[in-house]
Parts: C-alpha cells; structure tokens; sequence
C-alpha cells in the first residue's frame, strides 16, 4: 500500500469509541485492531492488547489512529479482505451490544463496529486509486 499525506487517512474513530479505547487502554496498555473478515462477528473490528493478536504476512497496516491520553492504536486488516474495502474509509463507533467475546470490550457490555463510505476523488488521488479519464458506465 502507498504511503500518502498526513492529512488524509483510512480509519478513523468516534469520540464514543475513543473514549472506550482510552478505557481499556488503562486495563489492558497499549492496543490495536483487526478488522475481522466476517468469521465470528461479522466484519467488525477486533480490539486486542499489542501482542495478543498475532499480525500475519497476509495482513496489512490501514492506519494508526491517535486518541488523546493512550498509545497509537494500529488498525490492520488482512491484504485480500483489503482488495474489497480499498474504496471506502472506515470508521470505527462503538454501540450497545455485546459482541464477540474475543475483542476486549465485549465484557463491557458494548462493541465496536465499522461504519463506512466511499472515498472522495481527493482520497482516491492521495492512495493512487484515482482512475483519470474513466467513463462511468
């Protein structure tokens, strides 16, 4: 994946979830997220503690998400699950739910989840997606 400019990013994250990261960053320490490819829960994005979640060569790093008082927290997401969501920007939220028992905010009785959109032409330029001179069909 390119490198691209600081001011444009994959992932981003609610306040409401940011305020669960820091929550459980003062718990568990430093954390990251995968983004499940639907297995156990959906495709919803695995919160773990760094070193729990083993990251694979198949997996690639979206983006890392700064919230104020913790650690940065990776976002990854494994290369061919990476092929269907290259065209959106995802954020995370976090809603009432238990979800699966494998991401850490399960015993809180709320879980994160994936809300996303298509990216802009100025997104798709700063990835190298952009196609010029296409014709919609």
């Amino acid at each position: 994946m390119p490198e691209t400019p600081e001011a444009f990013s994959r992932v981003d994250v609610t306040d409401a979830a940011a305020a669960m990261l820091r929550h459980l960053a003062t718990t568990h320490g430093q954390l990251m997220f995968h983004q499940s490819g639907g297995c156990c829960d959906g495709s919803s994005p695995m919160c773990f503690p760094v070193g729990m979640f083993r990251v694979g060569a198949s997996d690639i790093l979206l983006d890392t998400l700064h919230v104020d008082g913790i650690h940065p927290v990776e976002v990854y997401m494994s290369r061919s699950q990476f092929e269907y969501w290259k065209y959106t920007h995802l954020t995370i939220d976090l809603v009432d739910g238990r979800g699966s028992g494998f991401s850490i905010e399960a015993p809180e009785g709320k879980r994160f989840m994936i809300r996303s959109r298509m990216l802009d032409d100025s997104e798709l330029e700063a990835f190298g997606l952009a196609t010029h001179g296409a014709v919609a069909p």
